[in-house]
């Protein structure tokens, strides 16, 4: 067994007092998560392992709200190198906004995780993440009846560095744009 924390994910944030930061904690046992919360401080609200249709503050399951990805609205982040490297990253942002309809980018893996298990994002991507990042998120996407893989579709793993999470059908779509633009084949090769 593995605990895996991250005592304040959304530092940044925290360090200018934009209220999007919380507290991730993880279990894995033998390379699965078989436990997870995040807890936000600023709303007061801890997200344990929801389930569709139990959370009342779910605005719908995140299998069945949005169908295609002109309709969604997505999250992701950026590394720190952004500055020194933005057309690593920068590139892909605009791929991802010219085809939904927003793209929001919170400063928060393990919140940004949560929230689209809550139904409040469609779709979340993002590169350069640690485990402590996405490790308690990451079951919670799952158990709430999302779909978490890496950019080229195949199985998640926490050390992986690539999260690509959504509901079935705009998975599908965001892998698509991922492997469009070159994105999928560096995670295939690690």
């Amino acid at each position: 067994m593995r605990w895996v924390l991250d005592p304040l994910d959304g530092t940044t944030n925290f360090a200018h007092n934009y209220p999007f930061f919380g507290v991730s904690v993880g279990v894995e046992l033998d390379g699965e998560m078989v436990a997870g919360a995040v807890y936000d401080p600023c709303a007061t609200r801890c997200s344990p392992r929801p389930r569709p249709g139990r959370d009342p503050e779910r605005r719908a399951d995140p299998r069945e709200r949005v169908r295609g990805d002109r309709d969604a609205l997505l999250v992701t982040g950026f590394p720190y190198d952004v500055r020194e490297f933005p057309e690593r990253h920068l590139p892909l942002f605009q791929d991802f906004l010219v085809r939904a309809q927003g793209v929001r980018r919170d400063g928060s893996a393990a919140l940004n995780l949560c929230y689209l298990a809550m139904g409040r994002f469609d779709g979340f991507w993002e590169g350069n993440l640690s485990p402590w990042d996405v490790a308690a998120g990451s079951l919670i996407v799952r158990e709430a009846g999302g779909v978490i893989s890496d950019y080229a579709g195949g199985s998640f793993r926490i050390a992986g560095r690539q999260v690509c999470a959504a509901n079935g059908v705009l998975q599908a779509a965001m892998l698509a744009l991922l492997a469009a633009t070159g994105s999928a084949p560096a995670a295939a090769n690690g």
